[in-house]
């Protein structure tokens, strides 16, 4: 994205490690957003499984706006936040996102005031530990749905809960 087609409200999405740019989760929330005034962009990471080559296609993508909405899930929860401290977003909503595994454990710095995890109780490829732990550090809003990894399950709850960040978003000065 160029200066010149900086868009003025952006979501960037980011799919897990076995999907893709436009499974279910992703269409959804784009309705969303799309309705809300954003411009949606959704890269196709499915050409590597290593998280850090993620998070470096989506920098050298460099999504800027002035409203730019990181969203993540499972894998791209983690790449979306990582990329915060370079992105500096305005808002990160992230669904059973891939943190603290071994070898992808650091720390994501840059994380904005207004922040989302949402993680299903039943997840058994991400604990619902790690979406604990990133929600206690960085003081997340926090929401634990009976579902699994997917998060399918409550589609039209994460759909809302997606909806109340963009409103609240849209509401900051």
């Amino acid at each position: 994205m160029t200066a010149n087609a900086r868009p003025e409200k952006l979501v960037c999405f980011a799919h897990g490690k076995e999907s893709g740019p436009w499974g279910h989760k992703i269409t959804r929330l784009a309705e969303i957003a799309r309705d809300r005034g954003f411009q949606v962009i959704s890269p196709d990471y499915s050409h590597t499984h290593d998280p850090a080559t993620r998070v470096q296609y989506l920098l050298r993508l460099n999504p800027t706006a002035r409203q730019l909405v990181l969203v993540g899930s499972s894998m791209g929860g983690y790449v979306s936040a990582m990329a915060c401290a370079e992105l500096r977003p305005q808002a990160l909503f992230l669904m059973a996102p891939a943190l603290y595994f071994p070898g992808w454990d650091d720390e994501p710095q840059g994380i904005p005031a207004l922040s989302s995890v949402i993680h299903g109780w039943r997840d058994d490829i991400v604990p619902v530990e790690r979406g604990l732990r990133f929600a206690q550090l960085h003081r997340s809003e926090l929401h634990l749905l009976d579902a699994g990894h997917t998060l399918v399950e409550c589609l039209p709850t994460v759909a809302m809960l997606f909806d109340h960040l963009l409103q609240r978003l849209s509401e900051q000065p």
